[in-house]
Parts: structure tokens; C-alpha cells; sequence
């Protein structure tokens, strides 16, 4: 059993930020690497002082959870960004869990969170990417190397023409390049 010493050096160092919320939905605690992350003291963060830092984009979307959850006491999950000391947001993915007492009393939330900023940024890199790669193969067209038909996205056949009257791509004329007329003729 931890004495009530080692439960705070756990909770003070843990590498994680710690919060916890009353039965009104004021914080009233946050643990010192929260207080490291954002540069503010206790009483600058306490009640709602903490949402200074969620960035305006986040905050109704933030709220929302945080009060329609709090009020069902259920557990929740969210991320947001949150403004570091150095003034950069970074995207905290936050839980929030309700807390009771030993006869089952609601006494509030204690939330956690964890900068997943990078996790976000590679996300949103690989979306890029597959959407750059999903438009670049949008626009290819199944030739057939030898009699250069065109394959549809059922699996048919059809010649050129054919093909791009029927996607409304115009029609086409028929010609003959230099190259092949000097070859042919």
C-alpha cells in the first residue's frame, strides 16, 4: 500500500497531465507537469482558467463533451490543442473519468492527457498522401497495351471513342500522326 507521500510523488511526476474537477465542474487540481506544460500557476488555472489555453477552434467542441459527459458521468475522451508555456499549441488527447466515494457519492472527474501532437501531425501527413495518391490514380486509364482499348471500372472493354463519349469526356476524330503516315504510306 502506497502511503499518501508516494501516491503524490506519483501523481506530481507522473509523465502525464493530471486534473480533477469537482462536483460543480470546477477544477480544482492540476498536477505539476500540467503546471510545466502550461507555464501557469494553481490559481491561474483553477475553476475555468484552465480553458484559456484550449485553443478558440477547440473550445465549444471541448465543452460539449466535457459538460454532456460530466452531467451523464460518463467517461469521455477528447483532443484537443492546448496552449504550451512557449506559446505553440499542441493536440492533448485528454480522458476524463468520474470519481466516487467509498459509498458511491459522485465527487467529481480526474482527467489525464498526453501530447499526441506528433501522432496527430503523421495522421495528417498519411491523409495527405493517400489523397494526393487516391486522385493521381483517379485519373489513370486501364489500356490495353496491344489493341489499346479502354477498361471500365465494371471490367468491359471499349474503344477509345466509345469510352470517352460514354464518361461525357467529348467525342473523338479519327487522324493519322506524321509519324505513322511516313511509316504506313
Amino acid at each position: 500500500m502506497l502511503t499518501y507521500k508516494e501516491y503524490s510523488i506519483l501523481v506530481e511526476q507522473a509523465p502525464i497531465l493530471i486534473w480533477r474537477a469537482g462536483t460543480d465542474k470546477l477544477c480544482n487540481y492540476f498536477n505539476r507537469r500540467w503546471l510545466e506544460f502550461t507555464g501557469r500557476t494553481m490559481e491561474q488555472e483553477a475553476g475555468n482558467g484552465w480553458a484559456q489555453g484550449v485553443h478558440p477552434e477547440d473550445f465549444d467542441r471541448c465543452l460539449e463533451i466535457y459538460v454532456t459527459n460530466f452531467d451523464a458521468r460518463k467517461i469521455f475522451e477528447m483532443n484537443y490543442r492546448l496552449k504550451r508555456a512557449d506559446g505553440i499549441y499542441r493536440w492533448i488527447f485528454d480522458r476524463g473519468v468520474p470519481f466516487f466515494d467509498e459509498q458511491g457519492g459522485f465527487l467529481g472527474y480526474i482527467g489525464s492527457c498526453i501530447d499526441v501532437t506528433e501522432k496527430i501531425d503523421a495522421e495528417e501527413a498519411l491523409r495527405t498522401l493517400k489523397e494526393k495518391e487516391i486522385k493521381r490514380l483517379r485519373h489513370l486509364l486501364p489500356v490495353c497495351s496491344w489493341c489499346k482499348k479502354i477498361r471500365t471500372d465494371e471490367g468491359y472493354w471499349h474503344e477509345v471513342g466509345e469510352y470517352l463519349a460514354s464518361q461525357n469526356l467529348g467525342e473523338v476524330t479519327h487522324g493519322i500522326c506524321e509519324e505513322c503516315a511516313t511509316r504506313l504510306i
